[in-house]
């Protein structure tokens, strides 16, 4: 082991850039839908000791200290996204010949810009660096806090967190529900880094040691979780979720809008099986609805047609407001609406977080000079919403509805849930085929689940649709581009654990944080003394 690290100390030049590109494209094997979490064990530590041969003749200024630290952690972080992400490009590929361009941007920019956090990250951890534990905890810190800023900075984008290798199943996701995302990311990273210090001998028994008593607890306190107990059942609440699987390129041929809807519709008219309830809520997918309610108001009369009393529809629409956009047009929304057995909408909640570069164009004035009006095939670009509600369902429970990609945004899941029992995500992946694009996406969905202590139901056009119980255990679920329908009597449990963004969660996360710090101040303080 010292042998392999000294030699990985010593790279240089295009060597040590092609070992970090190749580290992190290999951690990649860690997130869904491989979950093989064992490769950060390797991954981790070349990352760690690349950056023990991160070093500048003195002297130099900080900025030019810090730069090999930087590009090992953007390259490390390029060959994770590259990997990760290259299923973005699918998207353009769904009408190719006015879109296949775009392509570089979302394979090649897109990681570009994401590697800048880990290059940030890198370069953090090597203010602090020693020859010891203390290198460690200060890469774990790093990570922590960069991993943070990535849910929010320039829109955010917190998609595949290294924290989510640490949470390939049940067992192993229930910790987020006690110490939040940012104290998973922390500590997956403290423990996959720690096979570092097998090739020294300071710290090496502690250090093992430690990790070892981590991943127990990790383990340990998902096995009692998972066999306690769950919280008292309130009602249960019989949900029908429809998975028409319509192929994109069909959903944007006008001429195939009826047959998209009267295919939403048979499916959604089935006749449970012998002995089971008809369905009080049916969800179908993001954007299902293939027209303007204001085009077509007969499909208004069907949807309410379809519906007995007591019995609640949620479907993704496009809702319309004239006279709200620019020069005086239209303005659209990406939205969920519920319907009742009148052909009534009671309810609507528009998608607040928008995708950039695909529901709206940042500036869109400088493209709109070069010809370029959008970068995937959208007919329209969407305005955000202002407000997040919950839904009233039938029975007097309430959902909290996310559409697409909020689902993956920890903070903004876990304050749109209050009041709320029942998380409702509305998504349509049919942009990325069999990719493992909508494997991650359910992923994240799955997390936010365990982090809420709320049942999650998913509708998606083309899977992954799904019903998730508080805890993170798939109850049923649709396979990619499976068609037909979950018939499922859900329980509906109490809210329980500690959603991240209350006080007690936040804490545990900002106090592993600070620990790492510290761990890292200490190394870095006793290495100046000695």
């Amino acid at each position: 082991m010292e042998s392999l690290a000294g030699r990985t100390i010593l790279l240089w030049g295009w060597r040590r850039t092609l070992a970090a590109f190749l580290a992190g494209g290999f951690a990649v094997l860690s997130v869904a839908p491989y979950d093989f979490f064992a490769v950060c064990f390797v991954s981790f530590p070349v990352l760690v000791w690349l950056l023990d041969g991160a070093t500048v003749e003195a002297p130099a200024t900080l900025l030019r200290r810090l730069q090999p630290a930087f590009a090992i952690g953007w390259w490390f972080g390029f060959g994770y996204f590259v990997f990760g992400l290259w299923w973005v490009g699918t998207a353009m590929l769904v009408e190719a010949d006015s879109f296949a361009w775009a392509i570089p941007i979302a394979v090649l920019l897109l990681p570009a810009i994401l590697a800048v956090f880990y290059g940030a990250a890198t370069a953090l951890a090597r203010l602090f660096w020693t020859d010891d534990i203390g290198r460690i905890a200060s890469l774990a810190a790093a990570f922590g806090v960069i991993e943070w800023l990535r849910t929010f900075l320039f829109t955010g984008f917190p998609w595949n967190p290294v924290g989510y290798a640490a949470m390939p199943v049940p067992l192993l996701m229930q910790s987020v529900s006690v110490i939040g995302t940012p104290g998973v990311n922390a500590l997956a990273v403290f423990v996959f880094a720690m096979p570092a210090l097998l090739a020294g001998k300071r710290h090496r028994a502690f250090g093992l040691s430690l990790a070892a008593i981590l991943i127990a607890a990790h383990a340990g306190f998902g096995y009692w979780r998972l066999a306690s107990a769950d919280a008292g059942a309130g009602q249960t609440l019989a949900v029908r979720i429809v998975q028409p699987s319509i192929d994109q390129a069909q959903k944007l041929d006008d001429k195939a809008r009826d047959d998209i809807f009267r295919a939403l519709l048979q499916l959604s008219a089935r006749p449970p099986e012998a002995g089971a309830p008809a369905p009080q809520l049916i969800l179908w997918p993001e954007t299902s609805v293939p027209f303007l309610f204001a085009e077509r108001p007969d499909a208004l009369v069907a949807m309410g047609e379809l519906l007995g009393d007591g019995q609640m529809l949620i479907a993704g629409a496009v809702r319309e407001e004239d006279g709200r956009g620019a020069a005086g047009g239209p303005r659209y929304y990406n939205s969920v609406v519920a319907i009742n057995s009148a052909g009534e909408i009671v309810d609507a909640v528009d998608k607040i977080h928008l995708v950039p570069g695909g529901e709206y164009l940042p500036f869109e004035n400088l493209f709109a000079r070069l010809g370029i009006d959008s970068i995937v095939p959208m007919p329209m670009s969407f305005s955000a919403g202002s407000e997040r509600h919950p839904i009233a369902l039938p029975g007097g429970q309430k959902a909290a509805p996310f559409i697409c990609y909020e689902i993956i945004f920890p903070e903004l899941v876990s304050s749109g849930v209050t009041g709320a029992s029942l998380i409702v995500n509305l998504t349509n992946d049919a942009w990325f085929g069999d990719t493992p694009g909508p494997y991650q996406h359910f992923r994240q969905a799955q997390i936010r689940a365990v982090e809420t202590g709320r049942t999650l139901l998913r509708a998606a056009n083309s899977g992954i649709s799904a019903v998730v119980d508080p805890k993170g255990r798939v109850l049923d679920a649709l396979a990619i581009n499976a068609r037909g329908t979950l018939d499922l009597s859900v329980e509906i449990e109490a809210p329980y654990g500690l959603p991240l963004g209350r006080p007690s969660t936040n804490g545990f996360a900002v106090v592993i944080l600070l620990a790492a710090i510290a761990c890292g101040l200490w190394a870095r303080q006793r290495l100046r003394v000695d």
